[in-house]
């Protein structure tokens, strides 16, 4: 298995430097595929408006790769929608989107029903809280997607500097410290459990483009627990060859306390635990404490174990596909 994954390594891990613009714009027009852009938002005006003028400036009018960008408001009290919209991004709220079927909470319930508000045959994912933003997070991932017809789904790769200081000049830094959740669990399940994608450098990263035709075929769960299971899903429905990463280089974000890192790592080990034992479906939970003026208090959290069916299952996208 090490050879494969380094053999994997060798033929389908590259930098954002290995394909110029002009040879992915050239691939893009010689093939007629669109490009969609969505950032899935809650409650991000800080960052969301300067990622949107970035892509717009970059890619929409510079240079002609990016065919529209779409931010998926998922209930913000901010102004999210504001912000985005005067950046120049399409704005959708998530419940408006597939009306009869009540949204939940969740990450990937928002990128499920984007599918059905983008048209792109390459849709194109990016978090919404990123800091010092650049548009190779978009190209980069987008373009071994137009260049290379084998390759179904690119993940980003990068270092993550975790925040060690208050956050401006001179703040501190721990270099690739950032992806707590992704090295104390989901690396460790992917080792065991699907040793073809131990390759992957960010698998839990959130900005990641693949083909609609791939998309709409997956299962989304509909938490935090999304990156992983589209990845081993896509591993098992196109195989390891049409999977690749490029490195962007140095992704800067807001980062989450303990706590919350702890409910995204039961939501990952929940959604990797339904794909080794389907039919075991507990609904589970996860108590963690919090200091009151009692001593600890108990704080109990459902973990996250609903998911979306393929896109291509559902009615209204077939309706609109055929349109």
């Amino acid at each position: 298995m090490l050879e494969e994954v380094e053999r994997w390594l060798a033929t389908r891990s590259w930098s954002v430097a290995d394909r110029p613009l002009h040879r992915i714009l050239a691939a893009k027009q010689r093939t007629g595929q669109s490009v969609s852009v969505v950032l899935p938002a809650l409650n991000e005006e800080e960052t969301v408006g300067d990622i949107v003028a970035i892509i717009r400036h970059d890619l929409v009018r510079q240079v002609p790769l990016v065919d529209e960008i779409v931010v998926v408001d998922s209930g913000s009290t901010d102004r999210t929608s504001e912000v985005a919209a005067a950046a120049g991004a399409r704005v959708v709220h998530r419940d408006d989107i597939l009306p009869r079927l009540p949204a939940v909470p969740g990450k990937g319930e928002v990128l499920w029903r984007s599918l059905l508000v983008t048209g792109g045959d390459i849709v194109c994912f990016v978090d919404a809280d990123l800091r010092e933003f650049s548009s190779d997070f978009v190209s980069g991932i987008v373009g071994p997607l137009l260049t290379d017809p084998h390759v179904d789904l690119v993940k980003a790769m990068y270092d993550r500097p975790l925040l060690t200081g208050p956050d401006g000049p001179g703040a501190g830094r721990t270099a690739g410290q950032g992806g707590r959740v992704t090295e104390l669990m989901a690396r460790p399940l992917l080792n065991m459990h699907w040793p073809q994608l131990a390759g992957f450098v960010q698998p839990l990263g959130g900005e990641y483009a693949a083909r609609r035709s791939l998309l709409e075929q997956l299962p989304f769960p509909v938490g935090y627990g999304v990156e992983l299971g589209m990845l081993v899903d896509a591993l098992h429905l196109v195989g390891l060859d049409a999977l690749a990463q490029v490195d962007v280089g140095v992704r800067k974000h807001r980062h989450q306390d303990g706590q919350a890192l702890g409910r995204m790592a039961a939501a990952i080990y929940r959604t990797a635990q339904l794909r080794l034992a389907r039919g075991h479906l507990l609904r589970p939970s996860l108590t963690q404490f919090e200091r009151g003026a009692d001593g600890f208090e108990p704080r109990t959290y459902s973990v996250d174990t609903e998911e979306r069916p393929p896109m291509a299952e559902i009615a209204e996208y077939a309706h609109r596909r055929v349109a």
